[in-house]
């Protein structure tokens, strides 16, 4: 694993007495076998915040995303997301930096499709030949011959999603992609995918208080593909003092957040959440979600309170 390695359980002493404590784990979110063949801890990691702000440029702390990176698979994550256009060119050399050569457990995910003009700004290219330029590309930002899932960061309107699916599977057969999957994406344009290629995963925006998305959840629960709800923490107004929230994460002794993911984690079983942070006490708070445990009565309420 390089020059750092995974962290032990951690001493204290109480009274003079040596007392271990285990920090909490993603292993506790559960199991997802991606594609069916590639075990990961369904609690992951989402490396867009790892940039500059408008997920452009290098972070403010480049040592504290290597930090942030090196902690997470401490932590149990052995699915990490990223994508070319984070940066753009940033995020994936980072994940490199930090964690190459990579543990045997680890699965990381990235996308391409997007173009970068400035910050905040995203121009989708679906081209077979752009797609193909930037799986190479990929491929050597992050260190390895094959990445294990490889998706399509958006549909663009002005090219066939045949063609840019075309690409994909071609690096697929030459050993350079294991499985593929899709963003930000309908049913019927899942469907349609699924007509030229082996799709394992989506990812759209989904969260406690924006489920738009409820219908291709539903879709991927029914046919066992991944479902990786971006913006997962999103708590809205649920958090206010009045809020639904406020006494559950009193209960909880958690965070609002917390509960927001561990609503996701009880929604489906094939939920993979991937909070984001550029800072490793904000890590530790999302991961400790992975242990918290609704009530049948407190994810109901939750459920039925947007």
């Amino acid at each position: 694993m390089g020059a750092w390695s995974v962290e032990r359980p951690r001493t204290a002493w109480k009274e003079g007495i040596p007392v271990v404590s285990t920090p909490s784990n993603a292993a506790a979110s559960g199991t997802f076998r991606l594609g069916g063949d590639l075990p990961v801890h369904r609690l992951g990691f989402g490396a867009m915040r790892i940039t500059g702000p408008g997920v452009w440029g290098e972070p403010q702390d480049p040592d504290e995303a290597v930090r942030v990176l090196r902690r997470s698979v401490e932590l149990g994550v052995t699915f990490i997301d990223t994508a070319d256009s984070y940066g753009p060119a940033v995020s994936e050399p980072l994940i490199k930096q930090a964690l190459h050569p990579y543990p045997d457990d680890l699965v990381i995910a990235t996308k391409g499709g997007f173009t970068r003009q400035g910050p905040d700004l995203w121009i989708p290219n679906g081209r077979p030949d752009y797609l193909t330029q930037q799986v190479e590309l990929s491929l050597r930002h992050l260190g390895v011959e094959r990445i294990d899932l490889y998706q399509l960061h958006r549909i663009d309107p002005k090219v066939p999603v045949e063609e840019s699916l075309g690409a994909l599977t071609r690096l697929q057969s030459e050993g350079k992609i294991r499985h593929i999957g899709l963003s930000q994406v309908s049913v019927a344009e899942v469907e349609r995918a699924r007509a030229s290629a082996a799709i394992v995963s989506v990812q759209n925006l989904y969260n406690l208080v924006d489920r738009t998305s409820e219908d291709v959840l539903d879709y991927c629960e029914a046919e066992n593909l991944a479902f990786i709800p971006w913006f997962p923490i999103a708590t809205g107004k649920l958090a206010d003092p009045a809020g639904p929230l406020a006494k559950m994460s009193a209960d909880h002794g958690a965070t609002p957040s917390q509960l927001a993911l561990a609503w996701l984690l009880r929604r489906s079983p094939v939920i993979l959440p991937i909070p984001g942070t550029s800072s490793v006490a904000h890590l530790e708070e999302n991961v400790a979600g992975a242990s918290v445990r609704l009530t049948e009565e407190e994810f109901t309420t939750l459920s039925k309170a947007v």
